[in-house]
């Protein structure tokens, strides 16, 4: 199931949309919505992970000085005091 919504665009992003949908042979309406799609995914897993971060935090769940340093000298970062 789909419902209709609107959007107001600035005129440049919906040019921008007009070719896109021309060059791709998609319609406006299949990119916005996969666009919108992609955004919603994309949020929710950042917030769904940042209250995760939080609850992890307010528990003391943090990382030991030997697990940071294990990880930077895997990545080979150097402390920059």
């Amino acid at each position: 199931m789909s419902t209709t919504m609107t959007v107001r665009l600035d005129d440049d992003v919906k040019d921008r949309l007009d070719h896109l949908a021309e060059a791709t042979n998609r319609s406006k309406s299949y990119l916005a919505a996969e666009a919108i799609r992609s955004f919603v995914e994309i949020n929710e897993w950042q917030v769904q992970e940042t209250k995760a971060a939080l609850a992890e935090a307010k528990a003391g769940d943090f990382a030991t000085d030997k697990e940071v340093q294990a990880l930077a000298k895997k990545w080979k970062v150097t402390r920059a005091d």
